[in-house]
């Protein structure tokens, strides 16, 4: 019995014993993980995650090299995976160039490449210490980000495997994005490093030179340029989508230098702009691109060779023009340019804030824009079809970002369309803003060759009261004798021939347009502009104290008393832009029926907030159907929402669809 229970137990120690020891050898075992997971360790790399991607941890794996002593020391840890002949090419020179990639961002976010404000009231040598390892750490990530960039384009080009082999790998994108990051980093360090050097400079890094090539980007040749900035990861609140194209090479903004005219106006107002001589001879309001959006590809000047990419000195960044271009060639073979189209907008946007602008001209408080602007948001060109832009009240170009963004995203529209945005201080008589821009936008179209593209079959937009103007500025009317008729006798006697007034009431087109878009437009007014809220704003909205004291002036030194006609202001003829607005007011008796003239093409975009169908309730809330709508448009559209239909993807979506049938209508497909 005794021995029985001995052997029992001994067998059950044995068979516990070799379970233990199985379990204990069992060193994989399986279960499902989350589909996010298997996605993220594909395909993360340094440039998401404080660590390697899967790939280079592999062949470090391979190697018995550790992760972070390879990235705190790259240049050792390649030189010996370069010496293990079971690593491939693709291997050896994708982990490279992550590596480096990794030691400059490391590098990037360490204390040493960072001036502390801090060490100001340490001692002169102290301060001395400081800004020597912080330029001896930028000098360090230069070099990093240059090898970074040596063995990318070397994996990406010079593999015994073509690119178009491994056009599904995982890998073949993360190495792109190392070399689009590490251009982006290279050229911003570098533009960092020195407040002499120009843009077009070229770029020295220990034995290595960039330099900079611009003979794919005319616009850029022999000019000054501020600097570059990469638009890798900028990120434009406001903007509802990033219009990209996606391709080969680093995607940049190209900036000018802020430019400054050599004649000061000090914010004068100019009464009569048709015939105002500047001395730099260009209107300082008309505002060319600042911002060009730029496409920047670093190859080497001998690539023959992996070691000739790796080591020979010379580099070239060539900076290509993403809208003239859309394909470069690499290697012999041609690929996709990328591109960002959207970044420059969104520059100009954010450094101009207009939407805070508008508000401030409203009551007066904005000088500066007192007299209207024209900004050109893409360098001029002569092949493309220009669109003008009109916001409406205590409104600016922000009303059009929506329209704006999705041309450029729209490849056939950006193809042929150009930009040009009207800024104006709502405040002003509609009349005065009317003449104003039509002076302006005389000047702009008078500067292009008559021969081009851009200077006819323009299109005008125009929002609110922009519609308003944009109907002026298409029409052709004489109303001195209704306008002069409001005044006194004495008035008339004195006034009627005096060019300030007469130039203002005669209606002349500007023949540059042959369509136009008008949106929510009260052409007959609005009784939103009698509501009592609405007329205790009219009354804190004063005309512009520059307009005004112009006005004065100029009638005065004509021996004219200026009373005789500033007594017409708030007193029904005269007023501001606002009250211009209301069904009852003057202006709206003097202009409302002024339309295009027959056979030019109009079209109408009109905001639905009520569930009716009926022409006599429909309205946006403050136009009704019956001020928006003119006939004899080619097109009318009426569509769901509120008086800023402009923004809403319906809208956006018929202006496109206008905006190409004016294309075919002009034998362009």
């Amino acid at each position: 019995m005794i021995n029985c229970r001995k052997k029992n137990t001994f067998l059950i120690l044995v068979a516990t014993f070799s379970v233990t020891l199985l379990s204990g050898c069992q060193v994989v075992s399986v279960k499902q993980q989350a589909l996010n997971v298997t996605i993220s360790n594909e395909r993360n790399s340094i440039l998401m995650q404080d660590k390697l991607s899967e790939a280079s941890l592999n062949v470090l794996s391979m190697s018995g090299r550790e992760a972070k002593v390879c990235m705190d020391n790259p240049t050792s840890c390649v030189n010996e995976l370069k010496m293990i002949p079971e690593i491939v090419d693709e291997q050896f020179l994708s982990t490279a160039s992550e590596l480096y990639l990794a030691k400059a961002m490391q590098l990037d976010k360490s204390s040493a490449c960072t001036v502390s404000t801090l060490t100001k009231h340490r001692s002169e040598e102290h301060q001395q210490q400081v800004q020597k390892s912080y330029d001896e750490c930028q000098i360090q990530q230069l070099e990093m980000l240059d090898k970074s960039i040596r063995y990318s384009y070397a994996y990406l080009f010079k593999t015994k495997r073509k690119p178009v082999d491994r056009i599904f790998d995982n890998r073949q994108v993360q190495i792109r994005d190392f070399y689009n990051q590490a251009i982006a980093k290279l050229v911003t360090l570098s533009s960092q490093r020195s407040t002499t050097k120009k843009a077009t400079d070229s770029i020295k890094i220990g034995t290595s030179t960039y330099s900079i090539n611009l003979d794919n980007y005319p616009l850029l040749k022999n000019k000054e340029l501020e600097r570059f900035i990469s638009s890798y990861n900028l990120n434009f609140s406001g903007l509802r989508t990033i219009n990209r194209r996606d391709g080969f090479g680093s995607e940049f903004v190209a900036v000018f230098p802020e430019s400054t005219s050599n004649q000061k106006i000090n914010n004068k107002y100019i009464l009569d702009p048709l015939n105002f001589s500047y001395q730099s001879g260009v209107n300082p309001n008309i505002h060319k691109a600042r911002y060009l959006s730029a496409t920047i590809v670093a190859r080497p000047s001998k690539a023959d060779t992996v070691d000739e990419i790796i080591n020979s000195p010379n580099f070239m960044v060539q900076v290509y023009d993403p809208y003239r271009i859309e394909n470069v060639d690499v290697a012999g073979k041609s690929y996709p340019l990328a591109a960002n189209f959207s970044a420059p907008y969104g520059l100009w946007l954010a450094e101009n804030n207009l939407g805070v602008a508008a508000y401030l001209t409203l009551i007066d408080r904005e000088e500066r824009l007192t007299m209207p602007h024209l900004y050109m948001l893409e360098p001029y060109n002569p092949n493309k079809k220009v669109i003008v832009l009109v916001h409406g009240l205590a409104s600016s170009p922000e009303a059009w970002i929506a329209l704006t963004n999705d041309i450029m995203g729209d490849s056939v529209l950006r193809e042929h369309y150009q930009v040009w945005q009207v800024f104006y201080s709502t405040n002003m008589p509609i009349l005065e803003s009317r003449f104003q821009i039509y002076a302006l936008l005389k000047q702009a179209f008078g500067t292009l060759n008559p021969h081009d593209s851009a200077d006819k079959d323009a299109v005008l937009i125009g929002h609110s009261m922009g519609g308003i103007i944009s109907r002026l500025l298409v029409s052709n009317d004489d109303i001195s004798t209704q306008a002069l008729s409001m005044m006194s006798s004495y008035q008339q006697a004195r006034l009627r021939k005096h060019p300030i007034v007469s130039e203002r009431l005669k209606i002349q087109p500007i023949t540059n347009f042959d369509r136009a878009i008008f949106m929510s437009s009260p052409h007959r007014g609005t009784d939103f502009a009698d509501l009592w809220f609405t007329r205790a704003a009219r009354k804190i909205i004063k005309l512009p104290g520059a307009f005004l004291g112009a006005v004065t002036d100029t009638i005065t030194n004509q021996d004219i008393d200026a009373k005789d006609l500033l007594t017409q202001i708030d007193k029904g003829l005269i007023q501001n832009g606002p009250s211009d607005l209301s069904h009852k007011s003057k202006f709206m008796t003097l202009t409302e029926n002024i339309n295009p003239p027959k056979g030019f093409v109009f079209h109408s975009i009109i905001g639905n907030k009520t569930s009716s169908d009926d022409p006599n309730v429909i309205t946006d809330g403050i136009v009704p159907y019956k001020s928006a709508h003119l006939d004899g448009a080619t097109s009318e559209k009426i569509i769901k929402g509120g008086h800023s239909i402009q923004e809403t993807p319906e809208a956006v979506l018929e202006l496109r669809r206008i905006l190409r049938q004016h294309l075919i209508d002009h034998n362009i497909k």
